[in-house]
C-alpha cells in the first residue's frame, strides 16, 4: 500500500478526534428528524394517510440498494490528491445539505397521488446525497489508522458528535415547530438544518487525512457481486444483525416519540416532548462519556453488553405511565435511563464498524473499505426506512385516523393505547434480539490483533507462522477455514 498522505498531516490528539467525528452531527441528526417529523409533517400537515407516509422512506431505502453499492465501488476505484474518500466527502456536503431542504418544500396540490409521488422524488434525490457523503465516510477511518484502541477512540467521538446531532435535532424542532399541522414551520428548520448539516460534513474535508493507496481494480458491473461477497463474512453479517436490531430500536422510539407525547400522553403542547428529547439526549450524551472507557479497556461487545439491557428496562417501565395525566417524572427519568442504554448500543456498533474492512480484507486480499462501508451504510439506511415503513402499517392497524389529526382532534382510546404498546414493545423486542446477536459476535480486541498480525504476516511484515489458535480464530471470525483465506474469488472479482 502507498502510505502517502492526503489532508491533514496525521495526528491523534483531541483536536483530531472532533474534526472526524463532526461528521456524525449530520447523520445522527439528520434521521432523528427524519424519524421524528417526516411522517408527522406528511400526515398532520399535510393530510397523507399514514400507510403511504410510511413507505416514502421505505422507497428512498430501495433506490439505496442500487445507489450504495456503487458508490462503494466508485470510492474504491478512485484516485484524488485530496484522497478518493475525502474528494466525495466534499462533494457530498453540499449534495446532501441542499436535497434535505427539498424533502420539506410543500406543493401546490392536494391530489394525494401527485404529493406521493414528488416527495418519494425528493427523498430519492437527498438519500443519493446523503450516500455519496456518508459511503466514503463510514470507510474513512480505516484508512486513516490501523490501531484497535485509536480507532476506539476516533470511533467514541463520533458517537459523541453524533448525540450531540441528535441533541439540538430532537430539542431545536420542537421548539420551531410548535403547531406541527403547520408546513411552514417545517421548511424554516429545514433551512437551518441543512447549512448546519453542510458545514459539519464538510468539516470532515478539512480535518482529516486518508492514505493514499492503489485503486481497487473492478468495472462498474461487479458493484453488486462485490456488495455481495461482503455478506460472506461471518462477523460481517452478525454486524448486520447489531446494526438492525440496535439502529431500529432507536429508530421506532424517535419514530413514535411525537404520536406517543402528543396522542398518547396529550401533552405535546405542554412542552413534554421536548424534555423528553432532552431527558433523552443529555443522558445518552453521559453515557457516551463512559462507555468510551469501557470500550479501551475491555472491548466494544462490552459496551452493548451493559448498555442494552438498560434501554430495555427504561423502555419496558413507560408502559406503567402511557395514559393521559401520567407524572412527568417518572417518565423524563425512564427516557434517561433509555438515552443512557441507547449510549453503549451506539458506542459498540460504531465502533465495531470500522473493524470489519480487515476482516474482508483477510478473507478476500483486497483492501476495500468503500465496498464495506457501503453495505453497512446501507443496511443503516434499510434499518430507517424499514422501520418508517412498519410504523405507517402499525398505525394504520391501531387506527390512526390522519384526518382527525390535520384538524386536531385526538384519536381514540383504542388507538391511543395501540400507540402506546406500538412505541414500547417494538423497541424491546428489538433491544432483546440486539441481546443474543451481541454474545455471538466473535470479535474482541484478542481477535481483532490476530486478524491484524495475519495482514501483517501475508504482507511480509510479520514472520512468525500462524498458531493452531489463531487459525481457529481466524475460522470463527471470517466463517471461512484459514486454508480459503487471501482468496481475490471471494470478493467477486474475476
Amino acid at each position: 500500500m502507498n502510505d502517502n498522505i492526503s489532508g491533514r498531516k496525521p495526528s491523534y490528539g483531541f483536536f483530531s478526534r472532533v474534526m472526524y467525528g463532526i461528521g456524525e452531527f449530520f447523520g445522527g441528526g439528520c434521521f432523528l428528524i427524519i424519524n421524528s417529523f417526516y411522517a408527522v409533517f406528511l400526515t398532520k400537515a399535510l393530510g397523507m394517510p399514514t400507510a403511504l407516509a410510511g413507505t416514502i422512506p421505505l422507497v428512498g431505502k430501495l433506490w439505496d440498494a442500487i445507489t450504495d453499492p456503487i458508490m462503494g465501488n466508485i470510492t474504491d476505484r478512485t484516485t484524488s490528491r485530496f484522497g478518493a474518500k475525502r474528494f466525495y466527502i466534499l462533494i457530498g456536503s453540499i449534495a446532501s445539505g441542499l436535497t434535505f431542504v427539498l424533502m420539506w418544500l410543500r406543493i401546490n396540490s392536494t391530489s394525494i397521488p401527485l404529493m406521493y409521488a414528488f416527495y418519494i422524488l425528493m427523498y430519492c434525490l437527498f438519500s443519493t446525497g446523503f450516500t455519496i457523503f456518508s459511503v466514503p465516510y463510514s470507510g474513512l477511518l480505516p484508512d486513516m489508522m490501523d490501531d484497535y484502541t485509536m480507532r476506539s477512540k476516533f470511533s467514541n467521538m463520533r458517537m459523541v458528535w453524533s448525540t450531540l446531532g441528535a441533541m439540538v435535532c430532537g430539542i431545536v424542532p420542537t421548539l420551531m415547530i410548535k403547531d406541527n399541522r403547520d408546513p411552514s414551520a417545517y421548511l424554516r428548520c429545514a433551512l437551518l438544518f441543512g447549512v448546519l448539516f453542510f458545514l459539519s460534513s464538510i468539516a470532515v474535508f478539512f480535518g482529516t487525512w486518508e492514505k493514499q493507496k492503489p485503486p481497487v481494480k473492478s468495472t462498474f458491473k461487479e458493484s453488486f457481486p462485490q456488495a455481495v461477497s461482503v455478506f460472506k463474512n461471518r462477523s460481517f453479517r452478525l454486524f448486520i444483525g447489531l446494526y438492525l436490531f440496535g439502529q431500529c430500536g432507536i429508530d421506532f422510539i424517535s419514530g413514535m416519540a411525537v404520536y406517543y407525547v402528543d396522542d398518547v400522553l396529550n401533552a405535546y403542547e405542554n412542552g413534554l416532548f421536548t424534555l423528553m428529547m432532552a431527558a433523552l439526549m443529555v443522558s445518552q450524551l453521559l453515557g457516551m462519556a463512559a462507555f468510551g472507557p469501557i470500550m479501551s479497556r475491555t472491548s466494544k461487545r462490552n459496551a452493548i453488553m451493559i448498555g442494552a439491557p438498560i434501554r430495555l428496562v427504561g423502555i419496558v417501565g413507560l408502559i406503567l405511565f402511557s395514559h393521559e395525566g401520567a407524572s412527568m417524572v417518572p417518565i423524563l427519568c425512564l427516557t434517561s435511563l433509555v438515552g443512557f442504554g441507547n449510549a453503549g448500543c451506539l458506542t459498540g456498533i460504531f465502533a465495531i464498524m470500522a473493524d470489519m474492512t480487515d476482516v474482508d480484507e483477510l478473507i478476500t486480499s483486497v483492501r476495500r473499505p468503500g465496498v464495506v462501508s457501503s453495505m453497512a451504510t446501507f443496511i443503516r439506511k434499510v434499518s430507517s426506512g424499514v422501520s418508517a415503513a412498519v410504523i405507517g402499517f402499525l398505525l394504520a392497524a391501531v387506527g390512526y385516523d390522519e384526518v382527525l389529526a390535520n384538524t386536531g382532534v385526538r384519536q381514540s382510546v383504542f388507538t391511543q393505547r395501540g400507540i402506546a404498546l406500538i412505541f414500547i414493545l417494538a423497541p424491546a423486542i428489538l433491544t432483546v434480539l440486539l441481546i443474543v446477536v451481541n454474545i455471538r459476535f466473535p470479535i474482541t480486541g484478542k481477535e481483532f490483533r490476530m486478524v491484524q498480525r495475519d495482514i501483517a504476516r501475508h504482507k511480509g511484515e510479520e514472520s512468525a507462522a500462524p498458531t493452531e489458535e489463531e487459525k481457529t480464530a481466524l475460522q470463527k471470525v471470517t466463517g471461512f477455514a484459514y486454508e480459503a483465506l487471501w482468496d481475490p474469488k471471494n470478493a467477486g472479482l474475476h
